[in-house]
């Protein structure tokens, strides 16, 4: 008796893409772009409404669960890493090759900038009556914190940089080991504990810089904020 294929099935199977390089780095495209859109729609919720519809607890919440999602989305095609850092780590692993390193970070990259777009559109009305034409990243209406981290003027450069290489490095050791075979955690908890780290590291490590621990989450909206108005100083 021929075995009988639902729908969905037969729609999966005529889309599926075979080239496991393009399928990778459509998924981590994907995944990121989504992770950005609610993330930054996140903080634009509190940025907007001047902290009368989100707080720091919720940003951290929401950027969790973001997380924990997009990875289960995307982590059967390409393994959910939504972050260089991650690819580069399963780089030394030996666990990705160069040239997937490469188009991950891309493809991450560019996702991140698709998705902080996505958010802006939805946000626009808002962002508006918010700060109207001014595109700063200090003083009042400031809106620079809605799509990236920049740290305040009494933080010196060289202790943003070690807050995020420590934030970063947690990161790292805790995604490693929560993928450690030895320790026995079931696949398919490994997100929701990812995005349990990232919470543990917001609600720690979020006073100095923010906490973004991902080149291309940081990377993707500086590059879309030149497109606003905001120039050079989007990275600075």
């Amino acid at each position: 008796m021929a075995e009988v294929m639902l729908p969905e099935d037969r729609l999966r199977q005529k889309i599926q893409i075979h080239d496991p390089t393009i399928r990778n780095a459509l998924a981590e495209f994907l995944g990121t772009a989504l992770l950005l859109f609610i993330g930054i729609g996140i903080v634009m919720q509190l940025v907007l409404s001047e902290e009368k519809l989100n707080t720091w607890i919720q940003i951290n919440v929401g950027w969790g669960f973001a997380i924990t999602f997009c990875v289960y989305t995307c982590s059967k095609a390409s393994g959910g890493h939504l972050n260089p850092a991650v690819s580069f780590a399963f780089y030394t692993l030996g666990k990705l090759s160069l040239k997937n390193f490469f188009v991950y970070s891309a493809a991450q990259t560019l996702g991140a900038f698709v998705g902080t777009v996505g958010a802006y559109g939805i946000y626009y009305d808002q962002f508006i009556h918010y700060a109207g034409d001014l595109r700063t990243l200090s003083g009042p209406k400031s809106t620079g914190i809605c799509f990236c981290s920049f740290p305040p003027a009494h933080v010196s450069n060289t202790t943003a940089f070690f807050d995020q290489l420590a934030g970063t490095a947690i990161l790292m050791f805790f995604v490693v080991v929560v993928l450690d075979k030895r320790i026995g955690i079931p696949g398919p908890a490994h997100a929701t504990l990812i995005g349990f780290v990232i919470m543990m590291i917001g609600m720690s490590m979020g006073m100095n810089v923010g906490y973004p621990i991902n080149p291309a989450r940081d990377l993707g909206p500086r590059i879309f904020m030149l497109f606003l108005g905001y120039g050079s100083a989007a990275f600075t």
